[in-house]
């Protein structure tokens, strides 16, 4: 019986060293570690040995399925710790190698614009605020004097939302412009007042190198004892000159809207040709910017502001004109494109 457990034992052992595959590895246990392997077949057998020679092989049975355990456990954890340094080696960081260019991302002209444009107004003591883009038709014309079937109402395609009120009219629409925020500060603050509003406006409109359905806005309103027009042109020739060079010249001519009285809009001189006429300005020399003017006393008047008491002044422009005339950029079209080439530019 020794005999045969030390000729087990070399066999078993001599094969386990020669393994390489935990798949092989496996079929060596079940075929002598097994519930029909060698070694437990041994073991099973021993009931049928003289009681003087059953302790001696159990003794010797067990301490053979024991060395074979461990060295079973001892060249898999050998196998498993190879493998781990095999796939340690194949993703192992070469920092010899040149780096991968990252891509930088970079903000939208858009957004550009819209930060140095509030910058601006902010470091003149300006509050920036923003409103929602779903309106009543209350805040976008009503409160802002422009009364249903008003002729005024023309101006602007209104894209209506599906809803109607009992009396069956649909009241509720997609901003036109940001005036609507003017009225809805007031509601909640008393003067003084210093804000910008600026955010997306929508328009039902067909699109082309000038016009699209969704631009920005970007509104201003200054309310307060003593507001006059002398202060409106010193804050928008002051916003006029930071933002497109210290050298601009600044024209106002009279204007219509209808929350304003009077009302002006804003032009500079063309940089491009400094006055003396070219394509980017229409060979005027002057280049419009933008629509102002004194707050309208019925307007005031809806908020509870006593115009005997308060004035103020407002101002609105599209703010994708700027970087048009700024950078030469001949289509509005291109500012949503998602055209990385364009994008790229700024």
């Amino acid at each position: 019986m020794t005999k045969t457990l030390e000729e087990i034992k070399s066999r078993a052992l001599d094969e386990l060293r020669n393994l390489n595959d935990l798949n092989e590895i496996e079929a060596w246990r079940v075929g002598y570690l097994g519930r029909k392997g060698t070694v437990t077949q041994l073991l099973r057998g021993l009931s049928s040995l003289p009681i003087e020679e059953r302790r001696e092989a159990g003794a010797a049975a067990n301490n053979l399925k024991s060395l074979l355990e461990q060295a079973l456990a001892e060249k898999q954890e050998s196998l498993r710790k190879a493998e781990l340094d095999k796939l340690v080696q194949q993703s192992r960081l070469d920092v010899t190698l040149p780096g991968h260019h990252v891509q930088v991302g970079r903000l939208h002209p858009t957004t550009k614009i819209l930060r140095e444009a509030c910058a601006v107004f902010v470091a003149m003591g300006f509050e920036v605020v923003e409103g929602p883009e779903v309106e009543w038709d209350y805040y976008n014309f009503e409160a802002l004097n422009i009364p249903r079937n008003h002729p005024a109402r023309d101006m602007w395609a209104t894209l209506w939302i599906d809803y109607q009120n009992e009396a069956g009219e649909r009241p509720m629409l997609l901003r036109t412009h940001t005036s609507p925020m003017q009225i809805r500060f007031m509601e909640k603050r008393q003067p003084p007042i210093r804000v910008v509003m600026p955010g997306k406006v929508y328009r039902h409109e067909a699109t082309d190198a000038t016009h699209e359905s969704m631009f920005y806005q970007i509104e201003g309103l200054a309310v307060d004892k003593g507001i006059s027009m002398a202060h409106l042109k010193g804050t928008l020739y002051e916003f006029a000159r930071r933002l497109f060079g210290r050298d601009r010249k600044v024209r106002f001519r009279c204007d219509y809207f209808p929350f304003v009285e009077p009302g002006v809009d804003m032009a500079i001189d063309c940089f491009i040709c400094q006055g003396k006429g070219c394509r980017v300005c229409g060979d005027e020399g002057w280049i419009e910017i933008l629509g102002a003017g004194m707050v309208h006393p019925d307007v005031l008047r809806r908020v509870n502001y006593d115009p005997d008491v308060y004035t103020g002044f407002a101002f609105g422009m599209g703010l994708e004109r700027i970087p048009m005339l700024k950078y030469g950029i001949d289509d509005i079209r291109l500012f949503y494109s998602n055209d990385l080439r364009f994008l790229e530019q700024f």
